[in-house]
């Protein structure tokens, strides 16, 4: 039996296929999205499937999950995206204790404890401390966000970036460029802004192991800046921007396996909250 998961995500849409019977990944897809959603999904699912070798029929089971889980027709049931970050970061990192994910529209925090999710904390979607943002510097400042991550590590001085609105960081960072402000500076300057935001975000609740989770991580840099403010050893998951798919898939493996009790493999326990 397969099991799917897709995460319609503020800036993109994932599809992961699992094996139920070896928790196994079987095929990925990723693509940016579009104003039609559910056709985003629908299409992005057929392909992801086709990749493997498989037909939509084949697919036993499929849960949504992300800001447009409503919108996924081909879901049989929606999780929370907490519930599926924490999921799919647990199959990957099965001791890890808190999860960093920077979103395009949000960045959270996730607290876990042996058995799941403990609890949560989420930033405001006006604050300067999601991907959005980061895109937004990146065009400022006509550069890649990998190139942007590169300039970054050339600093010496980071610009002081304090607003917590994005629109009026996007205003500072215009000013910084007008007087003359390195753009390496600025780029420090933003990503040390976001760290400081996660780590009063997390406070003094964030325990090792700690991984990052998003499309963020992939930033080079970006994990060095958020450990230095954490104060904590961060590890990037694999695949970071797939992290929630791969829990919705495994999520609806387990719903097939309890369903199904002579279905093998190993059990994996949903996380009641939130």
């Amino acid at each position: 039996m397969i099991g799917g998961g897709i995460d319609a995500g503020s800036r993109a849409m994932k599809v992961v296929l699992m094996d139920a019977g070896e928790g196994r990944l079987i095929a990925a897809g990723h693509a940016d999205q579009i104003p039609d959603q559910a056709r985003l999904a629908e299409e992005l699912f057929e392909e992801t499937a086709a990749k493997a070798g498989l037909a939509p029929k084949d697919i036993g089971r499929i849960v949504g999950t992300g800001y447009g889980r409503q919108l996924i027709t081909r879901a049989d049931t929606t999780v929370t995206e907490i519930t599926c970050q924490a999921r799919g970061v647990q199959s990957l990192v099965p001791e890890v204790r808190s999860i960093v994910d920077i979103g395009g529209q949000d960045s959270k925090v996730i607290f876990l404890d042996g058995r799941g999710v403990r609890d949560f904390a989420m930033n405001d979607r006006c604050a300067a401390g999601t991907g959005q943002y980061l895109e937004m510097t990146a065009r400022r400042l006509n550069v890649s966000l990998p190139e942007m991550g590169h300039l970054a590590s050339f600093s010496r001085r980071p610009a002081v970036i304090n607003s917590m609105c994005a629109v009026f960081a996007e205003s500072e960072i215009v000013s910084l460029l007008a007087s003359g402000a390195g753009t390496e500076d600025i780029a420090a300057g933003v990503f040390l802004s976001i760290a400081k935001r996660i780590a009063s975000l997390a406070g003094m609740r964030l325990q090792p192991p700690a991984v990052f989770t998003g499309g963020a991580a992939l930033i080079p840099g970006m994990d060095k800046f958020l450990a230095e403010a954490l104060g904590r050893t961060l590890t990037v998951a694999p695949d970071p921007r797939m992290t929630a798919a791969r829990g919705a898939a495994l999520i609806a493996c387990e719903q097939m396996r309890s369903a199904k009790p002579a279905c093998q493999g190993t059990s994996l326990r949903l996380a009641t909250r939130p």
